[in-house]
């Protein structure tokens, strides 16, 4: 038992040691709230974007939703929803290779991006949306 107790030390303070986090090294920030959120000009144009499509002013959202994406949204789920909406648009436009490919790209932004059932079963875009899904 002598023996092992020099082993038994040293694996503890190995394995202290990978878990200590390095020293000096900031704890992680707290989440945003949507103050902050709305002075980045890429978040404020997606809420631009979703407050144009909700009120059918679609060449509009279509436009701030495009600035929105060019701006850099942080968030892949942010990304997809801009996106997302962009094929609605596109896809009621009559421009099915835009609505096609806004669809994948919304996949891109986000891998377990998909539409409610409701949005898959529209007439006009659910047979693009049913195209791409996997």
């Amino acid at each position: 038992m002598k023996t092992r107790l020099p082993l038994i030390l040293s694996a503890a303070a190995m394995l202290a040691a990978a878990c200590a986090t390095a020293p000096g090294t900031p704890p992680p920030p707290p989440p945003s709230g949507l103050s902050e959120l709305m002075e980045r000009p890429a978040e404020r144009a997606l809420v631009e974007g979703i407050r144009a499509y909700d009120d059918g002013l679609y060449p509009q959202a279509e436009a701030a939703l495009r600035r929105a994406l060019a701006e850099g949204l942080a968030s892949g789920r942010d990304r997809a929803s801009a996106h997302k909406l962009i094929a609605f648009i596109t896809c009621t436009s009559e421009r099915l290779e835009e609505c096609e490919a806004a669809f994948l790209a919304a996949r891109g932004a986000d891998p377990t991006f998909a539409l409610s059932r409701s949005e898959a079963g529209h007439p006009t875009w659910g047979p693009v949306y049913r195209r791409i899904a996997p």
